[in-house]
């Protein structure tokens, strides 16, 4: 006997609910914790650096009975070169396509911070559910009482979640209330699907996330990592990838003395790629001079800022 295939009209009237839910917010108040929490998978970068997410990543979180695609976005910021341009454009967005929006905060962010495009939210139709994260560093019930109240007052159609992230505290409660909220749809993609993203990318995020943490200031903002080789076989991935800069200063810190520096990015990185992966890997590093990158049009859309 031939196996039933069950079309998507069928699924959808069989009860299946799908769903864009698009989180957004400024930079450094835990979005990508709150993301990887939801979807129970480390899909996004986390150090307490802001600025740490650029592109726009989702992560799929797949039942028998419904399918929700969240997206993480960079922090909203006034841009202050082409790439955060790029960057601000994600985030735009994400108020664009979502069935839901989760604007996340935190306990010491200013309501009124980039007045602008939290005007936009509270015009939003669509479900908002306000996550006023990092509660846990809060003294008492008191102050968080103030908080809802004032959030209440700047967005008051969204419904309030205050949560700690890092905790895991209200989270499940904030999973449970976006189901409810999910539209009667078939999935969007297929029922195996993690993420939009393809391997490379995380290998980039990666090593990415190996810069924000050993280096200081203003260098690891001004690097771009490109894979150049993706060579997989059963057992083990070879990988060839090329960290740029945009000055031969730059170039000289990242690699540190002696080669120092980048040798201990480099362990790092293969550590964590080998353990997203489970296999072995073998990675290579290099890095160039990319004179003014995040300013100039062409090397934003060759590293995927730009379509």
């Amino acid at each position: 006997m031939e196996d039933i295939k069950v079309t998507d009209v069928e699924k959808t009237e069989n009860g299946h609910r799908a769903g864009f839910v698009n989180i957004v917010g400024n930079p450094n108040v835990g979005k990508s914790t709150l993301m990887n929490d939801l979807v129970g998978e480390r899909i996004s970068i986390i150090t307490s650096k802001a600025q740490t997410t650029r592109h726009r990543i989702m992560g799929i979180v797949n039942t028998p009975d419904y399918q929700i695609v969240y997206s993480d976005t960079p922090g909203v910021l006034k841009p202050k070169y082409k790439l955060q341009e790029s960057m601000l454009e994600f985030s735009e967005g994400a108020l664009t396509d979502a069935d839901i929006l989760l604007y996340v905060t935190d306990v010491v962010e200013d309501p009124e911070k980039n007045k602008d495009f939290l005007d936009r939210v509270a015009k939003e139709t669509i479900p908002v559910l306000l996550v006023i994260n990092k509660v846990d560093l809060l003294k008492d019930n008191a102050q968080l009482n103030e908080l809802v109240d004032a959030w209440h007052k700047r967005l008051p159609n969204a419904e309030i979640f205050p949560t700690s992230a890092t905790e895991n505290f209200n989270v499940q409660n904030l999973k449970d209330r976006i189901v409810e909220l999910l539209p009667p749809s078939p999935p969007f993609f297929g029922k195996d699907a993690l993420t939009d993203k393809p391997a490379r990318f995380f290998v980039t995020e990666i090593i990415r996330e190996k810069l924000l943490l050993n280096y200081d200031k203003e260098i690891p903002y001004s690097t771009e990592v490109l894979v150049e080789k993706f060579e997989e076989k059963e057992n083990s991935i070879h990988i060839m990838t090329v960290i740029y800069v945009e000055r031969d200063s730059q170039k000289g810190i990242i690699i540190g003395k002696g080669g120092e520096k980048i040798k201990k990015v480099g362990i790092e990185s293969r550590l964590d790629i080998e353990k997203f992966f489970g296999k072995k890997v073998h990675l290579e590093i290099f890095v160039k001079v990319e004179k003014d990158w995040r300013n100039r049009e062409n090397k934003l859309r060759q590293f995927g800022y730009i379509e």
